[in-house]
């Protein structure tokens, strides 16, 4: 199945069918479940398929209703690949790489250690063979997948104290989740994975000596600011992105208008959640500075940068010996960065170099 065509085509065409309205067709009412890995409160993951029910049930008129419930409504933030994969939820939103223990070739589509940025990823992805890869990866669980918002460059965490060497890390306790977290490992970091709820306790008291969460914009909902005084600059999730699961048997049940415009309503809010979460970064950090003016923002030694990116390398390269599948995403991934960050330089860097 063919996931997404033109833009142009697919805006014109959801535009004649909402203006048939119901005198042309009849109207028959499609219900639909969206399930959450995050919980109700959680802007601005949440938001994004939030606002997705909304755009689909007016550009529809009301032929297709998505209601969506959160994590605490389902009970299984971490379930919802299967309950779609089952049927139980036509769709989902959530994020690849949490299936890194079902299906490693699942782990790219979120983000990569030192890989691309947002702007980059989205080339990728819609220009750049990522959209097919992730078709590829996806239809083994008869599932697809769409971009479903981008958190940006998310922050390396919050340490106690400072990071001068890598003899720093050695024994470092630290909740960091994920690939980052093997990375890290690697390099003598103990690295644990507490619940949401416990970080800010387990950090104030020392069960932990740092933390990775997102960036401002959610961080300061959680407080660490107030505990630990180091922000360290990210590395490991530099283009986080998010995701639609949709149950493939359910969107070729819907009449084809239908499914036109819920593949536009996934991409425009992906792009506007990436956006939302680019302005509250900005709102929170301001917010931050200026009520715990003692925060100091810092960027990792280059002796402890160099040992992460070999780190990284050596694990990237295991994993791909394990699966050809994997090394064929990576190794898109790698050729398009190569290709793409020349103009990234030239585009933001220099610009930023020049007016910072």
């Amino acid at each position: 199945m063919k996931m997404f065509g033109k833009t142009t085509k697919l805006l014109v065409a959801a535009a004649l069918v909402t203006g048939m309205g119901t005198s042309a067709m009849a109207k028959k009412v499609y219900k639909w479940k969206l399930a959450t890995t995050w919980g109700p409160t959680l802007s601005p993951f949440i938001d994004a398929p939030k606002n997705l029910a909304k755009i689909v049930e007016e550009m529809s008129d009301g032929r297709l209703i998505i209601r969506v419930d959160a994590a605490n409504k389902h009970k299984s933030p971490l379930g919802v690949l299967d309950m779609v994969k089952g049927g139980q939820y036509e769709m989902a939103h959530t994020a690849s790489y949490y299936w890194k223990g079902k299906d490693i070739n699942l782990l790219p589509f979120t983000t990569m250690p030192f890989g691309m940025t947002a702007p980059e990823q989205y080339s990728w992805f819609y220009y750049g063979g990522g959209m097919e890869l992730m078709e590829k990866a996806y239809k083994r669980h008869r599932i697809l997948s769409y971009p479903g918002g981008n958190s940006g460059n998310q922050m390396g965490g919050w340490f106690r104290k400072e990071i001068n060497s890598l003899d720093d890390l050695k024994g470092l306790k630290m909740r960091i989740p994920g690939f980052a977290g093997e990375v890290l490992a690697k390099l003598g970091v103990q690295v644990t994975n507490i619940a949401p709820g416990e970080l800010y306790t387990a950090l104030e008291r020392g069960t932990i000596d740092s933390l990775e969460w997102v960036s401002p914009s959610m961080d300061i909902k959680m407080g660490f600011h107030k505990i630990a005084p180091y922000y360290y600059t990210g590395w490991h999730e530099p283009a986080t992105e998010l995701q639609y699961l949709v149950n493939q048997k359910a969107l070729k049940k819907l009449p084809k208008d239908l499914q036109e415009i819920l593949i536009i309503a996934m991409r425009v809010t992906a792009y506007d959640m990436y956006i939302q979460n680019y302005h509250m970064n900005a709102t929170a950090w301001e917010e931050m500075k200026k009520e715990y003016p003692n925060i100091k923002v810092k960027t990792l030694p280059k002796s402890v940068m160099d040992a992460m990116k070999k780190a990284n390398k050596e694990l990237r390269a295991e994993m791909s010996e394990k699966s050809p599948e994997l090394k064929e995403i990576l190794n898109s991934q790698d050729a398009y960065l190569k290709r793409v960050r020349a103009w990234t330089e030239m585009s933001d860097y220099l610009y930023l170099k020049d007016n910072l």
